[in-house]
C-alpha cells in the first residue's frame, strides 16, 4: 500500500520504519524541517533501539520519504494515519489543536482527489472525537461525505518507548475502530506482517481501549508499589509475595473479575481489605489506592439506588439477594444493602433468591437471616412468576439463566429493568423496558 504518515514524531517515526519493513511506500509529513531532512537522509529523528537501522534501509530502498507538502502527500498515497501529539491541557483534558489542524489539511487535500482515501486516526483519543469532532471537519474542509467519497477508523498504537520497534511487530493485538467492515481488508493488508490477533470493534470502544489499557498499566504499578511499601514496613519480601501474586493466572493475572457490573461483597473482600487499611494506618503507612477501593465500591451502589430512584415506581422486585450467584452466603452482600437502602427510602420491595430461600430452612445462614435481616426475610416471594406479578421494577442482582428466562418470560410492558450484572448482551428483553448499569 502507499501510506502518508502524518506526524514524525515518536510514533509516526516508528510506524513509518516498520511500515516500510513490511513492504508498504511511506511518505512521511511533518511541520519540522530538521525532522524531514533526517528522515530523508537515511537517520532517525528519535533515538529508539533498531530505529535508525530501520529508516536507513527503508530510505536506501526507496519506500520512506518525508516532506511538508501534505497536499502531494495525500494526493500519491491510498491511506493517510494521522500520528500527531494530542498533550494535556492544564485542566488536564487532551489538547486537540494539532490532531484538528491535521485534518483540515487532509480534508482540504481531499477536495482535489478524485479517487477514494482511508484515513486511520492513531492519535490517543477519547471516545466521541473522531466522529463527533474529526469527521466533521474533514467534510466541511473536503465538500465530500464521509462512508461515501472517503473512510475513517480509529486504530489506538500499544508502543512503549524503548522497546517501540518490537512492540510494533508483537503487539498484544491490532485493534481497529470502524464504521464499515469494508475497510477491514486494507487494515489486514497494512498489519500482513504484523505477529498479533487483528480485532475490528466500534469508533468510540477502540478510542476507549487505549485509554483503559493505560489506565490499568498506571492502576497495577502503584498497586504494586503500595503493596511494597506495605510489606517493607513490615519486614516482609515484598518481591517474593508479588512473584506469588503474578503465579495465580487464573484469578490475578487473568480476565477474572474485569467485567463492569455491580459492587462486590462477599466474607472475603471486605474484611481482607478493612484489614490491611488498619494494619497501614497501625504503621503509619499511606496507601491512597488500596484505601479508595471501598469507598469506590460503595459508589457503585448508590449508582444502582439512583436508578431504581429514576424509575419513578415504587414496587421493586429483586432478583438475587446473596452476593454472587450459586451460593446462600448473605454476608456484606452489596444486595442485602442496596435491599435496605432501597426500603429506607419507601420503596415496596420483593425479592427471590432459590438458594438463601433454602438456607432460610437448613443452610448455613439460617441463624444469619433470622438474626440479622429478618425484615429482608420476610419480603421472599416462592415464585419468579409471583415476583413479576406484585412489581414494576425488576432488578437484576445475579447472573443466572434463570433470571434470563424470567425475564423473557414473565417481563410485561409495564415492567423496568434495571440490570446490575448484564443479564443480556443484546437489551433485548421482550417487552420490558431495560437499562443496565455499565451499558
Amino acid at each position: 500500500m502507499r501510506i502518508s504518515i502524518f506526524g514524525l514524531g515518536y510514533v509516526g517515526a516508528v510506524t513509518s520504519a516498520c511500515l516500510a519493513q513490511g513492504g508498504h511506500s511511506v511518505w512521511g509529513v511533518d511541520v519540522d524541517p530538521v525532522k524531514i531532512e533526517l528522515i530523508n537522509a537515511g537517520h532517525s529523528p528519535i533515538v529508539e533501539e533498531s530505529l535508525s537501522e530501520a529508516i536507513a534501509e527503508g530510505v536506501r530502498q526507496g519506500r520512506i520519504r518525508a516532506s511538508h507538502d501534505f497536499k502531494l502527500a495525500v494526493a500519491d498515497t491510498d491511506a493517510s494515519l494521522i500520528c500527531v501529539g494530542t498533550p494535556s491541557q492544564r485542566n488536564g483534558g487532551l489538547d486537540l489543536s494539532i490532531v484538528c489542524e491535521v485534518t483540515r489539511q487532509i480534508g482540504s487535500a481531499l477536495r482535489q482527489k478524485q479517487s477514494s482515501h482511508l484515513l486511520i486516526f492513531r492519535s490517543t483519543a477519547l471516545p466521541g472525537t473522531v466522529n463527533n469532532l474529526l469527521i466533521p471537519i474533514l467534510e466541511e474542509a473536503s465538500g465530500k461525505k464521509v462512508d461515501v467519497d472517503f473512510d475513517v477508523c480509529f486504530n489506538p498504537e500499544f508502543l512503549r518507548e524503548g522497546t517501540s520497534v518490537k512492540d510494533f511487530y508483537q503487539p498484544p493485538f491490532t485493534v481497529v475502530g470502524v464504521r464499515h467492515q469494508r475497510v477491514t481488508p486494507k487494515l489486514q493488508e497494512l498489519y500482513a506482517h504484523v505477529e498479533a490477533p487483528f480485532v475490528t470493534t466500534s469508533v468510540e470502544a477502540a478510542e476507549m481501549v487505549k485509554c483503559a489499557c493505560n489506565s490499568f498499566h498506571a492502576l497495577k504499578i502503584v498497586f504494586a508499589n503500595e503493596i511494597g511499601n506495605l510489606c517493607q514496613a513490615m519486614q516482609v519480601d515484598s518481591h517474593e509475595v508479588m512473584r506469588l501474586f503474578c503465579m495465580d493466572n487464573k484469578l490475578n493475572i487473568s480476565p477474572a473479575y474485569l467485567k463492569p457490573g455491580f459492587a462486590f461483597g462477599g466474607s472475603c473482600l471486605p474484611k481482607d481489605l478493612r484489614a490491611l487499611e488498619h494494619q497501614a494506618k497501625m504503621l503509619d503507612q499511606p496507601i491512597p489506592l488500596i484505601r479508595s477501593i471501598l469507598p469506590s465500591n460503595q459508589l457503585q451502589i448508590e449508582k444502582a439506588i439512583q436508578m431504581v430512584v429514576d424509575t419513578g415506581r415504587k414496587n421493586v422486585g429483586l432478583l438475587g439477594l446473596s452476593f454472587k450467584p450459586g451460593t446462600d452466603d448473605l454476608r456484606e452482600s452489596p444486595l442485602v444493602v442496596l435491599a435496605e437502602r432501597l426500603l429506607g427510602k419507601g420503596f415496596h420491595l420483593r425479592i427471590y433468591d432459590d438458594n438463601v430461600s433454602l438456607a432460610r430452612l437448613r443452610g448455613a445462614n439460617k441463624r444469619y437471616i433470622e438474626n440479622e435481616i429478618p425484615h429482608l426475610s420476610r419480603l421472599m416471594v416462592s415464585s419468579l412468576e409471583q415476583l413479576f406479578k406484585d412489581v414494576e421494577v425488576i432488578v437484576v442482582g445475579n447472573k443466572t439463566r434463570q433470571f434470563a428466562e424470567a425475564l423473557l418470560n414473565y417481563g410485561a410492558d409495564h415492567h423496568r429493568v434495571v440490570d446490575l450484572v448484564r443479564i443480556t448482551d443484546t437489551q433485548d428483553l421482550g417487552k420490558a423496558k431495560y437499562e443496565g448499569i455499565c451499558w
